[in-house]
This record gives C-alpha cells, structure tokens and sequence, in this order.
C-alpha cells in the first residue's frame, strides 16, 4: 500500500472536471505516492498522462518529495525551452503535487499526505544536530505546521526543504547561490509560498546579502544586524533598559528581543558561552522566560555542562508545566547523567501533557528497557511505531519488539 491511499468513492469511471481531457505531466519524487500510481489516479479523472513534459502539456505536477532546484538561469533540467515558453505564456500549468490532490478534494491540508517530524526526528533524518534545526526554524527557512505545547512539527515538504538546504550547504553553495535557484523556481510557481523563496536579496559593496527579519544573512552563513536600517530608524530606549556591546567599533543599546536576536547570532557564530550570557541578561533585563531558559539549557547542554542544562530545563518546566520539549530534554539529560527512574518520571510527565509526542515513546521504551521493565517498555515502542513508522529510529523499535 503507498503512503497515500486513495479514498475508495473514486471509482475508475469516475471523472474530475480538473483534469478531464488534460494532457498531464508529473515532474520530479513525488512524496505522497508513486508516480505509476499517481498516473492510475489521473487517468481516472479522464486525465491523459504524457511521460515527459513538453510543449503540448496542459499541467505539470511538480513532486515534493525532493522537490529539485532548478539552476540559477531557468528551469534546463525539468522542460525544454518550446515548454519552458509554454509555461511563461500560461498555456502550460504548474503545481505541486499537495495542491493537485487538494483540488482533487483527497486531502484537507499537507499533513494529511504525510506523518509529521519532530526537530529531533528531522535532525536525525539529516543527519544534523539538532541546533541547526532550530537555526533554520529560527531564520524561518523551515516553518512547521503545527505547534503542540510549544513542540513544532514539520510535514513533508519542509523535510524536503531542510533536506535540500543541508546537501546544498554541504557541497558548498553560498546562501546568495540557493536564492537564486529557488528564485528561478518560483517564477513558475507563483501559487506556492515557500519559506526557502521568502528571502530577499540586499547588494551592498562588493557583498551579497540576503534580507531574513530585521538581519541580514551573510553567504557564509552569518545572522548579522542591519546597522544601516537602525541609523535611519534609531532604535529607543526606556528608563533602565540596559546597554549592552555588539563587536564592533561602537556599542549599541538593545531591547531584551534584541539581546536574544544576538544570542542567536553568537550561538550560531559558534560562541556558546557568549550567547548564553547574553540570554541571561535579556532574562535579567525583561524576568524569566521559559523559552529563553529552553535555550539557555540547550547551550549548556551542547558545553556539556550537563548538571546545569538540568536545572535550566527544569525552570522551564517550572515556568511552563506544558512545556513537553522541554519536559523530553530533561528526561535525556536525567537519562545520560543515570538518574534513569527520574528520566521516566519526565517521559511520563510529557506525555500527561502530550499522548502522541513520539521521540518521548521512544526515550521512555529505551530507559523501561534500562530498567528491566519489559512488559512497559513494549507498550511504548508499538506507540512510537504507530506514531512514527518513518522515523529515522523506526528499526531500532523494531528490533527492540524483535522476540
């Protein structure tokens, strides 16, 4: 069966006037099926399916499962130029495959094609750590769908953009090289709003910038401030607010958002220490945060100050009792440091507040199996498979079921 069933009242006979007597063209993976099944589905909607787009083509559907950058000066790899013509003068359509079934009616929104990723989960998909999941969920280059008690989940597509965004980066593309490639695609996807599209390009001097929120991103990789838009817009201060120093020639006053705007950028800069103190003193400037002592844990846990990334992530909890990332974190810390029974305690803590976390089904199976707990730890790793079957830890569930 694929991982897209299709619902059983679309009879072979039936038709869709969608697709009805559409020349149709599949581009690209597709994420939620096989592109044979894909062409069986069309067909049935009294589409006729062309193996290779061409000029002829009324609609080409662009897979998602990988979604291909196109190069920096057109669309080469996917149409030749009579088709690439075509799809410039309107007469050939293009859309993804999400927005092909949602007009087909099979499907209310994205997450319904596919199951949904944790950042841990996406990490270790990619092979990434996590940290830098969070930099592109900070940077907005991957937006997840859905938030759970601050726990953000990504669908397919943006496992699909993050997955693009890691091999371009490992081969060495600049940041100023990707924009223009995804600039490239959206020009024959204007329906589409990507996150990896939103960025705009500044040119300053000899330097390629790219606009991401109130920063500017460097090609290496940098999050840095737009001191130019600060000189036209000075930024105010209020009796107490505290002054603080950016590297650089001259100091700069900050608000607390601003403290945690340079946090990030020192954190990403590879300056951990710094970028703690600097979350601590938006803390001291503005009172306690549970997101920020969140943050603050994870710096301190990525020093490997492990007894105190434990006690910021309980002042999360403290701060936020719903706070289930936070919940999770602690109870692999309480596990990595041996305090296993009081690991279970926070495991079990997240799930009172959130039943379908995953990657806690699958910390709580392994640490009940530490304990000898057999007859528990099974409950919990036949959770985490039915939760997660595509989980990069999905065959270590299931061999742990392995009699």
């Amino acid at each position: 069966m694929s991982k897209y069933e299709v619902p059983s009242m679309f009879l072979p006979d039936e038709t869709s006037d969608i697709l009805k007597g559409r020349r149709v063209a599949f581009v690209g993976k597709l994420g939620s099926m096989s592109r044979r099944e894909a062409a069986q589905l069309v067909r049935r909607h009294g589409a006729v399916v062309v193996e290779k787009p061409d000029a002829s083509v009324d609609l080409a559907v662009v897979g998602e499962e990988e979604l291909p950058v196109p190069q920096a000066d057109g669309l080469d790899e996917w149409f030749d130029e009579p088709t690439q013509q075509a799809a410039q003068q309107g007469t050939l359509r293009v859309i993804t495959e999400t927005q092909l079934w949602e007009r087909l009616g099979l499907v209310e929104g994205p997450e319904d094609i596919h199951r949904l990723y944790t950042p841990a989960m996406l990490a270790e998909l990619l092979g990434v750590s996590v940290a830098v999941i969070r930099r592109w969920h900070r940077r907005g280059l991957i937006v997840p769908v859905r938030e759970v008690r601050r726990l953000p989940y990504f669908d397919f597509r943006e496992v699909a953009a993050a997955r693009r965004l890691a091999e371009l980066l490992a081969a060495g593309v600049s940041p100023g090289q990707i924009e223009k490639k995804l600039a490239a695609l959206a020009r024959y996807l204007p329906e589409v709003e990507r996150p990896l599209a939103q960025l705009s390009v500044i040119v300053r001097g000899k330097e390629i910038l790219l606009r991401q929120g109130d920063g500017l991103l460097e090609p290496g990789g940098q999050l840095r401030f737009d001191f130019e838009s600060w000189e036209r817009e000075p930024v105010g201060l209020t009796a107490g607010e505290p002054v603080v120093s950016i590297p650089g020639p001259e100091p700069v006053a900050t608000s607390p958002e601003e403290m945690c705007r340079l946090a990030a950028e020192l954190e990403e800069d590879g300056q951990l220490a710094a970028a703690a103190e600097m979350y601590r003193a938006a803390m001291a400037a503005a009172g306690p945060n549970p997101e920020i002592c969140f943050q603050v844990a994870e710096l301190l846990y990525r020093q490997g100050d492990l007894s105190a990334a434990r006690e910021r992530y309980y002042t999360a909890v403290e701060l936020d009792e719903d706070y289930v990332e936070a919940r999770a974190n602690l109870g692999c810390v309480l596990a990595e440091t041996g305090q296993t029974d009081l690991a279970v305690a926070a495991f079990e803590g997240a799930l009172a507040y959130h039943a379908d976390y995953a990657d806690v089904h699958y910390h709580l199976a392994r640490a009940l199996d530490e304990l000898g707990r057999r007859d528990r730890s099974e409950q919990h790793w036949r959770a985490f498979l039915e939760l997660a079957p595509e989980s990069p830890w999905a065959a270590e569930a299931r061999t742990r079921l392995t009699p």
